[in-house]
């Protein structure tokens, strides 16, 4: 018998599996590390990709815009600013003329306690402008390919030069986070993050992947219509240190940043399992459905069609957001994908997103929640995996295969098609 533990709320769930249908797991890639965290970054903005240093881009009369991410996003900004400051100052540009504009998408404002802790205390206090984006102070440049209108934060455009910062993992409907992804959706307005978020549903929009995602390909071609002169992506793991970081060009940058993040964690499968057993990672990747929600996506590339995926969650705090909750208590799985392409509801977008997963695979899920909430929104609950299994095996063969993905939230499987 091959012995599991998995990571589940702030504990493990533990269970077993025969030799004989066990495929193995999908576990993060070893890699070699050099110099990590601000010292990467200051390595990585001395030695740009695809363009010159900031410091020689710039010239003293510059206004410049860094566009960052809000505080729903993982970016430690303040441990990259200062690096991108520095080097600023290096060209000429004083502080007064550096505005940094946190990129809100359609999410909140922040409050001024927030903006402080994302940049860090001495950013705060000096000259530099800070502001949060606004979707309803936006000027339309043109029209993408796919439809999607191209509207921008006046301030970004009204700069001389743009600086976008970002990190850049899997994103399971635009391919990668990271790029020119601080502008589209970042800065944009509610109708462009609309049509662009629509794309979602359309084939080739998937994490991992870049061409032929028309979800991407929008947010790629905002620079057709408004310069990005330099970016700094970082990666980061599992404890969101930065382990690795690309500074320079918008696109050639950004795209070192995703070969690097294939590296540590696209994972090759030789077959898709008839059964995925997987965790998100624990707390606090598992602490409402919605948070668990990645994992589960990345499993589904690992699962045949037919399969059935074992999604252990805690999920102890439930639903995690009022439209996402709504959704999957009101709404059956077909209805959210019809949905979703007439309009788009930031939120709502992930119940849609689980709704394409069931289109595939039966999902059992083993969480803290009630039984008949579960059943209420279409899943199958257990108390235990090794319940599950036995059911999983009852359902489909006593020789089914396994795989077991226990940090599934960060792990995309791929099979050689």
């Amino acid at each position: 018998m091959k012995h599991i533990e998995l990571k589940y709320g702030k504990g493990t769930v533990n269970f077993d599996i025969p030799e004989t249908n066990y495929l193995g797991e999908v576990m993060p890639n070893e890699i070699t590390l050099g110099i990590t965290g601000e010292a990467e970054v200051v390595r990585a903005i001395e030695n740009p990709i695809g363009t010159e240093r900031l410091c020689n881009i710039v010239r003293p009369e510059d206004k410049v815009a860094i566009i960052t991410s809000d505080i729903t996003r993982p970016l430690p900004s303040y441990r990259i600013l200062p690096a991108v400051i520095d080097e600023l100052e290096k060209g000429g540009v004083n502080k007064s003329q550096i505005t940094i504009i946190f990129g809100l998408g359609s999410h909140r404002p922040h409050t001024e306690e927030e903006k402080r802790a994302l940049v860090g205390d001495a950013i705060y206090d000096s000259e530099i402008t800070l502001m949060d984006s606004d979707p309803e102070r936006c000027t339309e440049l043109g029209v993408c390919d796919h439809g999607t209108p191209v509207d921008i934060f006046e301030p970004v455009i009204k700069a001389d030069r743009r600086i976008c910062i970002g990190n850049v993992e899997f994103h399971y409907f635009a391919g990668y986070s990271g790029g020119s992804k601080a502008l589209m959706p970042g800065v944009s307005s509610r109708r462009a993050i609309q049509a662009n978020h629509s794309n979602m549903i359309k084939p080739g929009a998937q994490a991992g992947k870049l061409s032929g995602n028309p979800v991407r390909e929008d947010i790629d071609q905002v620079t057709e219509f408004i310069d990005i002169d330099f970016i700094v992506n970082v990666v980061l793991d599992k404890n969101k240190e930065i382990v690795k970081a690309f500074a320079g060009h918008y696109n050639l940058a950004h795209r070192a940043g995703c070969q690097a993040i294939d590296d540590m964690y696209k994972i090759k499968i030789d077959e898709r399992a008839d059964i995925v057993v997987l965790s998100p990672g624990g707390f606090p990747k598992d602490i409402n459905i919605y948070q668990a929600q990645k994992g589960l996506d990345n499993a589904q590339h690992a699962v045949r069609p037919g399969g059935i995926i074992i999604w252990c969650a805690s999920a102890k705090e439930g639903f995690g957001e009022e439209h996402f909750k709504k959704w999957m208590l009101t709404m059956e799985p077909e209805d959210m994908i019809e949905e979703i392409k007439k309009n788009f509801i930031l939120g709502a977008h992930k119940a849609a997103a689980i709704a394409m997963v069931m289109q595939k695979a039966d999902i059992y899920m083993v969480s803290d929640l009630e039984d008949n909430l579960i059943e209420k929104i279409h899943f199958t609950p257990f108390h235990t995996v090794r319940e599950a299994l036995n059911a999983a095996f009852k359902k489909l063969s006593d020789n089914a295969k396994i795989i077991v993905m226990p940090q599934a939230g960060s792990t995309l499987p791929y099979l050689d098609d």
